[in-house]
């Protein structure tokens, strides 16, 4: 147990992310919740790399979930473009809809209400609540939930996630003062995602070094399974990625004999046809495929 008077492991993770944040524009004190919105639907499952660009180039061309409504839905999907997970594009306009219809056009800070929108779960909601209106909500991605296991469980690899006990495990942590476990939910991210990484973490850098357990223990391997990013060369994936980028440039309907010409795989290719109808990302007729525009 530490000292009485000496700070508290989000303490130090405070004072560390004060220096070390990066400075991410969804980050900036004068961003709208919708802006902390969007770059949460980017985030997901996607590197930050990738997702400033593009999140630079929507928050420009809408920039109220009011524009984003006013817009086709395959607009969304071509302003996507190779972000990944292309049915987050479809949620976030539904979402936009639903804000305008339900909320007079502003973003809300209440769980419930953010629950009830299209696209967003429990990390989500928590995450616009607390980083767009300074709400206390524990806030757990994969970044967090590995700090925690080694820092205060001595465990190299989280195990499987749980959000009941992931969130219990990190209101044991948060500050009572809103400004500060804000920071903390902030800063333990940012601590997973730049220090206390899956595969090279750096123990001398870390700013809760001296109250890691992990380290402590001698950083033991848990033995946990290492997951294996399934194959993307030849997979249904990436024929939905080429019908994709092909429905994105075309602004008509795109035929199936030059969808044929670009994969040889006529059954792969009816597979991911017909699964891009089925989550909305397509939609059919006499001329062609095209991006949904109702």
């Amino acid at each position: 147990m530490p000292h009485p008077t000496e700070p508290s492991f989000a303490e130090l993770v405070d004072d560390w992310f004060a220096d070390a944040a990066r400075p991410l524009p969804w980050r900036a004190a004068e961003v709208s919740p919708w802006a902390v919105l969007v770059s949460e639907f980017m985030l997901q499952q996607t590197q930050v790399s990738r997702v400033l660009p593009r999140w630079t180039a929507w928050m420009e061309r809408w920039p109220t979930p009011a524009a984003l409504a006013s817009a086709p839905p395959a607009e969304a999907v071509r302003a996507w473009d190779r972000l990944g997970y292309p049915r987050r594009a479809l949620w976030l306009h539904e979402a936009a809809t639903e804000i305008v219809e339900r909320h007079g056009g502003e973003v809300p800070s209440g769980l419930d209400e953010l629950l009830a929108l299209k696209g967003i779960g429990p990390y989500t909601a928590r995450a616009v609540a607390a980083f767009a209106f300074g709400e206390r909500h524990p806030v757990v991605d994969t970044n967090t939930r590995r700090v925690l296991a080694r820092a205060i469980d001595g465990r190299a690899h989280a195990g499987a996630p749980s959000t009941a006990r992931d969130l219990a495990a990190m209101s044991a942590q948060l500050p009572v003062e809103r400004d500060a476990a804000r920071r903390f939910n902030a800063g333990a991210m940012e601590l997973g995602a730049t220090v206390c990484t899956a595969r090279t973490p750096d123990c001398d850098g870390c700013p809760v070094r001296s109250r890691c357990a992990w380290l402590a223990a001698g950083r033991p391997d848990d033995g946990a399974p290492k997951r294996r990013q399934a194959r993307y060369e030849g997979s249904d994936r990436q024929v939905r990625g080429i019908v994709l980028a092909e429905l994105r440039a075309a602004h008509a309907p795109v035929d199936r004999a030059l969808l044929d010409a670009r994969w040889s795989d006529a059954a792969q290719l009816e597979r991911a046809l017909g699964t891009l109808v089925a989550d909305g990302l397509a939609v059919v007729g006499d001329e062609g495929y095209s991006l949904p525009d109702a």
